[in-house]
């Protein structure tokens, strides 16, 4: 169903913001924290299906639009990697999530001290150089002069917009520090044990029954989770 949830914002306010839930007041209560930027929009069919069978398992989830994301009203050039930490902090709480599932950047941003699981994890470099490049492909396509380190340069001072997202100066140095390793009591679930090309590095969005059913499976089986 679809629902909402109260997010704090930086001035002491709330924003309402949008929320997918799973609910059937079962113990296992999963916060699904998504991929960021253009893998979000990616994965986003994929999210709602690993959903949807982790609810034929048996387990409530949930996904949260945290501030600048997809319906939400604030401006995603107003957002850090700090602000939806304490977001997604924020939802665990309001949604009585006893774990978490992160799906490729999401991880940077999982609450530490919840059980978990991530899946593909990577870092903020990582993502930002994907984007850069994406950039760089369309301003040379467009005979616009750019380089990787000058748009780096300038974003870290000025913010930037990479593959149509603003993205602000404090997001781009948050992003660039984070390495997105996961420790316990998160593990990270490698995609070469799911199998299949990983959907993000396809050119549009897609789907994959095979690759949510075995995300899911993983997540309902991962032993010392919290039930």
């Amino acid at each position: 169903m679809i629902s909402t949830w109260h997010a704090p914002q930086g001035d002491g306010t709330t924003s309402e913001e949008l929320l997918i839930a799973f609910d059937r007041s079962r113990d296992r209560r999963v916060l699904v924290l998504p991929a960021l930027f253009d893998e979000a929009n990616k994965l986003r069919r994929f999210t709602i299906e690993v959903m949807r069978a982790l609810d034929q398992a048996g387990i409530d989830c949930f996904l949260p639009d945290l501030p600048g994301q997809n319906e939400s009203l604030s401006p995603l050039e107003r957002q850090d990697l700090s602000a939806w930490r304490e977001a997604a902090r924020a939802a665990a709480i309001q949604c009585n999530a006893t774990e978490t599932l992160s799906i490729r950047a999401g991880a940077l941003i999982a609450p530490t001290e919840l059980p978990g699981t991530a899946y593909a994890p990577i870092s903020g470099a990582k993502l930002l150089r994907a984007m850069i490049r994406a950039r760089l492909i369309a301003s040379q396509e467009a005979g616009i002069d750019e380089n990787s380190q000058g748009l780096s340069a300038a974003a870290r001072d000025k913010g930037i917009i990479l593959a149509g997202w603003p993205i602000s100066a404090s997001m781009f140095r948050e992003l660039e520090a984070a390495d997105g390793q996961v420790a316990p009591p998160r593990v990270a679930i490698d995609h070469k044990t799911i199998g299949g090309r990983g959907l993000w590095l396809r050119a549009e969005p897609d789907e994959d029954t095979a690759q949510s059913q075995a995300v899911a499976m993983m997540v309902a089986e991962r032993s010392g989770a919290s039930s």
